[in-house]
């Protein structure tokens, strides 16, 4: 056991060291103090205490120092980063930004960074702009031609309308809007073909960068495509539409034609069934003059003479018919 004990000592002594170094982070303060960040040993170990890196907040100040950015304060870089900030990224876009002659101050840079944006990144796309390329946009002219083109936006980010400002998605929509009101008032498809930059400009003058967190440098058009013939497709529909409307009524005319006729039938057979009634009523009739004298054999005889001539006369005005006998 009393080996053991220079080993136990020293790794107690080494556990205190770590612990030491760890909590007054002198290497780091050394590192500041070469750079000309001036920032005491005690700040260092509160900043430990309230669970904020030192290595973070001092690489930070020792960076804008060298940038020349001495209005950046240890106090603002901690509030920053225990509001859930990027400090980093904060310190790399304000040394970008003044190295561009970009106005841009500590209080937006962290507003921007605190609403989701990365400000260094926008910085970047403020001094090298950004292609954006738009899906196929199908619009149809006047003369009922759709054509399909496809543009390439040109923006760079606008640092002042970064917090609240639109994204790509509302700059995508807006540059598709203005094409298909572009290609819609043209008014034939052959025009757009010959002059495809007139839809840059109608687009640009229209402003569509407003209220976004871009600002739009140029739109061209990359390629335009004739797609199908919309007017004439339309046309067919309408004649499809018209001609199933004309059988439609033509169908109901001849439904009404079919039972007019079957009604005209009926009432002809029902005529014929009185003009048989009527003529059951004949013979009764006779007898009837008969009982009450009024009709003679002669009158009878005679009558059915006139009957029979009649049928004669009938069946001779019919081909192929044989005259009844006279009785």
């Amino acid at each position: 056991m009393a080996g053991l004990a220079p080993i136990f000592l020293i790794a107690a002594v080494i556990v205190v060291v770590f612990l030491f170094l760890y909590y007054v982070p002198i290497l780091l303060w050394f590192s500041a103090l070469v750079s000309g960040v001036r920032i005491s040993l005690i700040q260092l170990v509160l900043m430990r205490i309230r669970k904020v890196p030192p290595g973070v907040i001092v690489r930070a100040l020792i960076e804008a120092s060298k940038a020349g950015l001495s209005e950046i304060k240890r106090d603002e870089l901690e509030a920053h980063y225990l509001a859930g900030g990027h400090v980093e990224s904060v310190v790399h876009a304000l040394v970008s930004a003044a190295k561009a002659n970009i106005d841009l101050n500590f209080q937006m840079a962290t507003a921007i960074d605190l609403a989701g944006r990365d400000v260094f990144e926008a910085v970047q796309m403020s001094v090298n702009p950004k292609v954006i390329d738009t899906p196929p946009v199908a619009a149809v002219a006047k003369d009922g031609i759709q054509l399909i083109a496809k543009a390439r936006v040109t923006v760079r980010a606008n640092i002042k309308q970064l917090v609240g400002g639109a994204g790509e998605e509302t700059v995508l929509a807006r540059v598709g809007e203005g094409i298909v009101s572009s290609i819609g008032s043209s008014i034939s498809h052959k025009a757009v073909l010959e002059n495809p930059d007139s839809i840059s400009k109608v687009v640009l003058e229209k402003g569509l960068d407003a209220g976004t967190a871009f600002e739009i440098l140029s739109i061209d058009i990359a390629d335009i495509d004739i797609g199908k013939n919309i007017g004439a497709g339309l046309q067919i529909d309408q004649a499809d539409a018209d001609k199933n409307i004309a059988q439609a009524k033509a169908e109901e005319r001849r439904a009404m034609a079919v039972a007019l006729e079957q009604e005209m039938k009926a009432k002809a057979q029902e005529a014929r069934a009185k003009v048989i009634e009527a003529e059951a009523d004949v013979p009764k009739a006779l007898a009837e003059a008969f009982r009450n004298g009024n009709l003679g054999v002669m009158d009878y005889l005679k009558y059915k003479n006139i009957e029979a001539d009649t049928a004669m006369r009938d069946s001779i005005a019919k081909p192929g018919s044989k005259p009844p006998k006279k009785d």
